[in-house]
């Protein structure tokens, strides 16, 4: 019998640990009684994430998507119709991320590390300006990420709420089938125009450069590819940051024998970037993938065509890697080994991106507010109505102690 995940995300990691208990495979049902594979254990999901045998492609390899069981109005409907490097498989994969790769070389992201630096001193500085309460995830852990990414894509600011607002309902796993519609005709319309706007007015950004890839070789990017690389720099290129921020600023305030240890030297800010990571995956979850064969996982076989969730957070806390402390926080810990963005031939591009934003604006913010605390007990700090992102709905603090 499938175990119903809880949409609202309210405890993500008791609801990992309930599914560990039923297996290393277990059968998931996720909103509109779609079926899929639950792989939370570390060793075993690394194992799939690098397997061949398991596919992003559902036009391809998912059977209840060929068969026509998911139903347009699915509320993850587009986690799975986008057709960009997200969701493709083999050649196809490859030629669609090989367009968006050479925006995040090594040497691009370190490029950027001034302009990091100089919007997380703006962030800070109109922090010091306002009130001493505020909501450090809509006033910081946000419009970090997103002005960076905003920025590197060429994003107009008056785009820019209603773009925020569509990605918030992308990754809630609440939203009713009619929202979700909604949404993604909105998302579209969005894109469509921003698409547009920018083929009368190009500029030099890496969305122009994909206009013009577009629009010089059809062969090498649709359309509907063009529009949807940009939903997924845009979504995933943000959403991971903001937890990840959003969860290691947490993390220090509510273990201060660890802030001391990371203010007195004894770990680096890197250390607390990793151990947050592991600690706390920013996707929980992230759908799907599918068997283009039979694959066995400790027995259990997981048949062609099923589909599989993977279970990013669970794998951060998986005992078998990380022993008995594996759900404490401890960014002196010598293993802190997670998945938090993937493996294998789907592994995050933006990964170097989110660590050096984190690894600059989490001790430029402890330095500007030595005293920082939350302002509410940590019980108070409501989830995200989301299986998938894993974060919170605010994180109040108090400025000055």
């Amino acid at each position: 019998m499938e175990f119903t995940l809880d949409p609202t995300g309210r405890d993500i990691h008791a609801e990992a640990a309930l599914l560990r208990s039923r297996g290393r495979a277990t059968r998931v049902r996720l909103p509109g009684g779609v079926t899929a594979w639950s792989v939370g254990g570390l060793a075993d999901l690394k194992r799939l994430l690098g397997d061949p045998r398991l596919s992003k492609d559902p036009r391809r390899h998912w059977r209840a998507w060929r068969d026509g069981e998911v139903p347009d109005d699915w509320p993850l409907h587009l986690w799975v119709s986008v057709r960009n490097m997200f969701t493709a498989y083999g050649d196809e994969h490859r030629r669609l991320r090989a367009l968006v790769s050479k925006a995040f070389t090594p040497r691009r992201v370190d490029d950027l590390r001034p302009w990091v630096r100089r919007i997380t001193a703006d962030l800070l500085d109109a922090l010091a300006a306002g009130p001493d309460e505020v909501d450090l995830r809509e006033a910081f852990a946000y419009p970090l990420p997103i002005e960076v990414v905003c920025r590197l894509f060429g994003v107009p600011d008056d785009l820019r709420p209603a773009l925020r607002r569509a990605v918030d309902v992308i990754f809630d796993t609440t939203a009713s089938p009619e929202d979700a519609v909604a949404n993604q005709e909105q998302l579209y319309a969005l894109l469509h125009g921003l698409v547009e706007a920018k083929r009368r007015d190009p500029g030099d950004d890496l969305a122009d450069g994909l206009i013009a890839a577009r629009d010089e070789d059809g062969s090498r990017l649709t359309e509907q590819e063009l529009v949807d690389t940009l939903i997924l720099v845009l979504a995933a290129g943000h959403e991971t940051t903001v937890n990840l921020l959003d969860h290691a600023i947490t993390a220090l305030l509510t273990h201060p024998e660890q802030r001391r240890r990371v203010e007195t030297g004894d770990v680096s800010w890197a250390d607390v970037v990793e151990e947050t990571l592991r600690w706390q995956a920013p996707v929980a979850h992230l759908p799907l993938r599918y068997a283009v064969e039979d694959v066995a996982v400790d027995g259990t076989v997981i048949a062609r065509g099923d589909a599989v969730l993977a279970g990013y957070a669970a794998a951060g806390r998986d005992p078998e890697q990380h022993g008995p402390t594996a759900a404490e926080f401890d960014p002196g810990r010598a293993d802190k080994t997670h998945l938090s963005f993937g493996f294998g031939a789907h592994y995050c591009l933006g990964a170097p991106l989110a660590r050096l934003e984190a690894e600059l604006a989490l001790p430029a913010l402890f330095a500007r507010f030595p005293d920082l605390a939350l302002a509410v007990p940590p019980a108070d700090l409501a989830p995200l109505p989301s299986f998938i992102s894993n974060g919170h709905a605010t994180l109040p603090v108090r400025l000055r102690g």
